[in-house]
């Protein structure tokens, strides 16, 4: 939600200077932004759980394909073959005819997500106004984590040791801005390692979370590093924490968020084409909280489909997995 509520500013207006997150960090970073650095946090811990349970690197591969790639596929036509001729400028014969529709399809799939745009499809006049789904660009970084914790995990590497080296080379990455890189995928995903490294340590260390007096801590030092500039540098260190620490904190009340189904996968690779959609419907601009209290609801309801239609039930033939230590378990959606 947060990255739909981000990106409302961006698709309706053009810019999000003024964006909440954007003012309280003077400018350093937008809560979409940041929004991925809890994703990239969160799905660290849970894929370290996963490899855990399931013993298997190819089977568990095989788990995150499914959980990615249907939601994916879906998403992907709908936008290439009922949103781009409903949007088009080209007659609906001239756009079939067109290799883009079918490109925009093939590459998507093939994790290169920079193939983002359709024939003759421009909602707005701003920047991102010809981009069909922005979202999809952390996707391809988040399966090549994967297939290193596969890797790590089939060589007995999927140590502490390991993880901090990982997570100093994603600090590293952060420093010299590798997202900006025109090599394609390394940059990026080099960009979010850290935050994805954090939550892998954090998995490792579960047995001794939460730590109030740490999250304290982390929480002081989140807040000093928007003075010092430094926010998204140091929000692996400390941001990272308070997620996980939130998440498990036992004093704080639960929040029953999946119980209409896991609707965030949905939510994240839906919302920008239907923020596009209702922007374009009116007229090429609108205030961000018009397109975001339209959209919402809409991306919300799509996801709802999603889950139930696509993901759901392909998420029912993942394989099997191996025991888990009583006190270990994660729950099985999640993992």
């Amino acid at each position: 939600m947060s990255v739909v509520f981000s990106h409302a500013f961006l698709v309706g207006e053009g810019q999000q200077d003024t964006e909440p997150l954007m003012r309280l960090t003077g400018g350093q970073c937008v809560l979409g932004v940041a929004g991925v650095f809890v994703f990239f946090t969160i799905s660290g811990f849970l894929v370290s759980a996963s490899f855990e349970a399931t013993g298997s690197p190819e089977r568990f591969l095989a788990k995150r394909a499914l959980r990615v790639y249907p939601g994916l596929a879906c998403c992907v036509c709908l936008s290439a073959f009922l949103l781009g001729p409903a949007v088009s400028r080209l007659t609906l014969a001239a756009y079939f005819i067109e290799p883009g529709p079918y490109q925009y399809v093939a590459y998507n799939l093939a994790m290169y997500a920079d193939w983002n745009g359709l024939p003759g499809v421009r909602f707005t006049g701003f920047n991102a106004g010809a981009v069909v789904d922005g979202p999809l660009w952390s996707l391809p970084s988040e399966m090549l984590m994967c297939l290193m914790v596969a890797v790590l995990g089939a060589l007995g590497r999927l140590r502490l040791g390991v993880i901090a080296l990982l997570f100093v080379a994603g600090l590293v990455g952060i420093m010299f801005d590798t997202a900006s890189s025109p090599v394609y995928l390394l940059g990026s995903a080099l960009w979010l390692l850290a935050f994805f490294a954090a939550g892998m340590a954090l998995y490792k260390l579960r047995r001794h979370l939460p730590d109030r007096r740490i999250a304290l801590v982390a929480l002081a030092g989140l807040a000093a590093s928007i003075p010092l500039g430094q926010f998204i540098l140091l929000f692996p260190v400390f941001g990272s924490y308070l997620v996980i620490h939130l998440a498990l904190e036992p004093r704080l009340p639960v929040i029953r968020a999946a119980r209409f189904g896991d609707l965030s996968y949905g939510l994240y690779i839906y919302g920008w084409p239907v923020e596009q959609l209702v922007t374009w419907a009116r007229g090429g601009a609108a205030p961000w909280w018009e397109v975001f209290g339209l959209s919402l609801p809409v991306a919300a309801a799509v996801a709802f489909l999603s889950w139930h239609c696509v993901e759901a039930p392909m998420l029912r033939l993942k394989p099997g997995t191996r025991p888990v230590a009583p006190g270990n378990a994660v729950p099985a959606h999640r993992a």
